[in-house]
């Protein structure tokens, strides 16, 4: 029987594969996956620059394309295991969405709202059935993004359309 915490570390590569794809493009490497009964039904990565879009972070894609799949915005049975934590944009989202769990890689102390910086998802007047557990790959996840900004800062890569800001994980 296979436990929980293999099935998130397997899902979670899922979502760093989305992450890479995410790096490919000079975007900034989150990656998504959304899971409902052991299959994927949405995946996102950032696409913020491709698409010119302050909105297309990996969860809001990877949620979108999981509505659709299911034909419906609710989901209660799913699961979101996403690289980074979610910032309070997409933790609105997911709160929405009816989402039964959530699974993060790496704490955002910049910007994150599941605990981090702020708790939306403890806010009493917020807060649903919504499971979430954290730190899963957590070296794997955090190294990803560490390397894409201190490959900004030291010139060896550009963001995106060629849009080069300043690093940290607050600029996701």
């Amino acid at each position: 029987m296979v436990s929980e915490m293999e099935d998130d570390q397997y899902w979670m590569d899922e979502a760093l594969k989305e992450a890479d794809l995410a790096l490919e493009k000079g975007e900034v490497p989150v990656g998504a996956v959304v899971v409902l009964d052991g299959m994927i039904i949405g995946r996102g990565h950032n696409m913020t620059e491709e698409l010119s879009d302050p909105t297309a972070h990996a969860e809001i894609i990877a949620l979108g394309a999981a509505g659709s799949t299911i034909g419906d915005w609710r989901m209660p049975d799913s699961t979101l295991y996403v690289t980074l934590e979610p910032c309070t944009m997409c933790t609105g989202a997911i709160l929405l969405s009816r989402l039964g769990t959530l699974v993060y890689g790496a704490d955002d102390p910049l910007a994150g709202a599941c605990g981090s910086k702020l708790d939306l998802i403890g806010e009493a007047r917020l807060a649903g059935r919504l499971l979430l557990r954290r730190s899963v790959k957590e070296s794997e996840c955090r190294g990803v993004l560490q390397s894409f900004f201190d490959a900004i800062r030291n010139g060896s890569m550009r963001r995106g359309a060629g849009a080069v800001e300043r690093g940290g994980l607050e600029n996701r």
